[in-house]
């Protein structure tokens, strides 16, 4: 069961950035124009991002069997239909159908497993396999899209998923029970309305803050019509009791709270690092697609070591909060070496030894939040607690990246872009350690 919910989870980080080397291939297969671009990647991540939420609840609505395997056949049937797509708006259409059954895969997957293995050391080890995986899937995606774009196409990167979703959805049924769903109740259809509205107009407004200024007047619109979705959200749900969206008793546990603040900031961390390190190599070093790809190698398999053998251990000895401190720490340090990067940088100093720091403390830091914002949840409550890290994630990414790209593009240089842009983030880690510093002691504290 666990190797099946990891490859699910796999795939949808995948998503998130294996097509990111393939864009200027893709660019002159379909001829879009430039500017149009971007909306290859953005219509994936405003979709996922926007009904994230929603896809946690369902699960605890209706059988966390049930919510996967929809969740699951969309997402690859949209991989088939955007591997085939021969214009652009086609193409938009089905990554934005992959990104509603990321939406309903993602959360869900975690779910299964914090409803599966009871608190202690067999919870830990799940999740930090499921974390490890989906770690290495942000940074896998940039050297499978680039081995794929290098030996045969753009689309490769897309009908990968074909197999391995046909696969799990055959063997899923086996191996998931059928799980039990919430008591009857209906689904908060106002809050699941405001929250995807709100959800979707910040994460397009973090895209034409990248793409046009953080002042644009359709960047300032969108912004703030998210918020007050956002805030008229919160205030349906303080009224909806128990058919909430995100039932307010989550949010009053201190643990949940602090850690998914530090898990917005982890994603706007680590998130933007697939970026903006693609580019650095692509710029400063000259390197091709397929170098590129492999340049992330070391951040994928030590991710992978650290996250699932080396961070479960200590988690015996080792108070959760006390770990994802260190590893913020570490990772803030990795890229303070990172922005060191120039032009005449070697490989092993420019960009594998700021790795081995940026994956060991990434390890380190995720498994430990993950565990934390996830414990002592009831399991009626357990789809929506999912649902809501996602979410903070994948927010923190948006943001991150927006801002990020915002004050990188100050300096006169591109060189200097980048040193700015890797302090930043650098700066952020110290903020995730902050935040984590103020956890309780204890989880069950509230």
């Amino acid at each position: 069961m666990i190797a099946l919910v990891c490859a699910a989870q796999f795939m949808v980080v995948l998503d998130v950035s294996v097509i990111n080397v393939a864009l200027p291939s893709l660019q002159q297969d379909l001829n879009v124009a430039a500017t149009d671009l971007p909306w290859a990647v953005n219509a994936y991540t405003l979709v996922f991002a926007g009904f994230l939420l929603l896809g946690g609840r369902l699960a605890d609505l209706h059988g966390h069997r049930r919510v996967f395997l929809t969740g699951l056949g969309l997402f690859t049937a949209a991989s088939l239909l955007a591997g085939l797509a021969s214009t652009l708006p086609l193409l938009g259409i089905a990554r934005a159908g992959q990104g509603l059954g990321a939406a309903v895969l993602a959360p869900t997957t975690l779910t299964l497993l914090t409803t599966t293995f009871a608190e202690g050391p067999a919870r830990h080890r799940a999740l930090a396999l499921w974390t490890g995986v989906g770690l290495a899937g942000g940074t896998a995606g940039n050297l499978l899209g680039g081995l794929l774009t290098e030996y045969l196409s753009w689309r490769s990167v897309l009908l990968v998923n074909v197999p391995l979703g046909v696969a799990a959805l055959a063997t899923a049924p086996r191996h998931l029970s059928p799980g039990r769903p919430g008591r009857p109740r209906r689904l908060d259809l106002p809050g699941a309305l405001l929250a995807t509205a709100g959800l979707i107009c910040l994460t397009y407004a973090m895209v034409q803050a990248s793409a046009g200024g953080p002042a644009a007047p359709l960047t300032v619109t969108t912004a703030a019509a998210g918020v007050i979705a956002l805030t008229a959200f919160l205030a349906v749900e303080m009224r909806a009791a128990d058919t909430a969206l995100i039932p307010p008793r989550l949010l009053r546990a201190r643990h949940i709270a602090l850690g998914n603040l530090a898990m917005l900031l982890a994603g706007a961390a680590l998130n933007p690092m697939w970026y903006f390190l693609a580019l650095a190599m692509r710029d400063l070093l000259s390197y091709p697609p397929m170098r590129i790809g492999l340049g992330f190698l070391p951040h994928t398999v030590l991710t992978l070591t650290v996250a699932i053998l080396v961070a479960p251990r200590l988690m015996r000895r080792v108070p959760a909060r006390a770990l994802a401190i260190a590893g913020a720490l570490v990772v803030a340090a990795g890229f303070a070496w990172q922005s060191q990067l120039t032009p005449s940088s070697d490989y092993l100093t420019g960009v594998f030894g700021p790795a081995v720091l940026i994956a060991t403390g990434g390890g380190l830091l995720n498994t430990p939040l993950t565990t934390i914002v996830t414990s002592h949840v009831p399991h009626e409550d357990a789809g929506a607690a999912s649902g809501l890290m996602n979410t903070a994630k994948q927010a923190g990414g948006g943001l991150g990246l927006a801002a990020l790209v915002a004050i990188s593009a100050q300096p006169a240089s591109a060189e200097a872009g980048y040193q700015t842009a890797f302090l930043g983030i650098s700066a952020v880690c110290g903020c995730v350690a902050a935040a984590a510093s103020l956890l309780p002691s204890r989880a069950s504290s509230s």
